[in-house]
């Protein structure tokens, strides 16, 4: 982690954009996750650690804060800034009719909106 990062217990990183699963929202027990147009975060303040939402995943994209690849770093931040803005979400909803189309897709951080 660098300087100036948010220690966070769990990090949604890029593989998330455009996928949007919400798999891991229906097995968080404190609802800790919050929603954007197209990704899911972590907020920092809630995440109490269980872990159940890594293996629910079905595009991989969340890890423990310390196992987060160097190339996905700056979600670290993102998260924490997000997760100030962004509304909670409490319930599992379809993901986008395109979601397993992006799943494996590299490089989108670019979309993230």
């Amino acid at each position: 982690m660098g300087p100036g990062s948010v220690a966070l217990a769990h990090v949604v990183t890029e593989s998330c954009i455009r996928c949007k699963y919400t798999d891991c929202v229906a097995t968080c027990p404190v609802d800790c996750f919050r929603e954007g147009e197209n990704m899911l975060v972590i907020d920092p303040g809630e995440c109490i650690d269980c872990q159940a939402c890594v293996p629910a995943c079905p595009a991989q994209a969340i890890y423990a804060d310390g196992d987060v690849p160097a190339d996905q770093a700056a979600f670290i931040d993102i998260n924490a800034r997000l997760a100030k803005q962004w509304p909670s979400i409490r319930a599992q909803k379809p993901p986008p009719p395109d979601a397993d189309a992006w799943k494996n897709t590299p490089g989108k951080r670019k979309f993230l909106s």
